[in-house]
């Protein structure tokens, strides 16, 4: 993995939580997405649509390297979606 700073050249060093919550912040500002936004939000976002596609929460669970199913689930944003017949 390399990591990545403006200016300087890419490393063999790990980007670090810091470095990769600044770059979402500064990805989702220049597009005009919402500023609450964290590394936490893109995992619900992929495990939401990990278990749309049909898998299953252990699966879920397993990939995320959680201990419990319960903290899986708390990922999980399938009950808030929205259907076209809502609309």
């Amino acid at each position: 993995m390399s990591q990545i700073v403006r200016g300087h050249p890419f490393t063999a060093d790990a980007m670090g939580r810091r470095d990769a919550l600044r770059m979402i912040k500064r990805r989702c500002k220049s597009i005009g997405f919402p500023a609450r936004v964290c590394c936490h939000t893109f995992r619900a976002t992929g495990i939401t649509a990990y278990l749309d596609n049909g898998h299953t929460l252990e699966h879920a669970q397993a990939i995320a390297a959680h201990e419990s199913p319960r903290t899986t689930k708390l990922y999980d944003r399938t009950a808030n979606e929205i259907t076209l017949d809502e609309i």
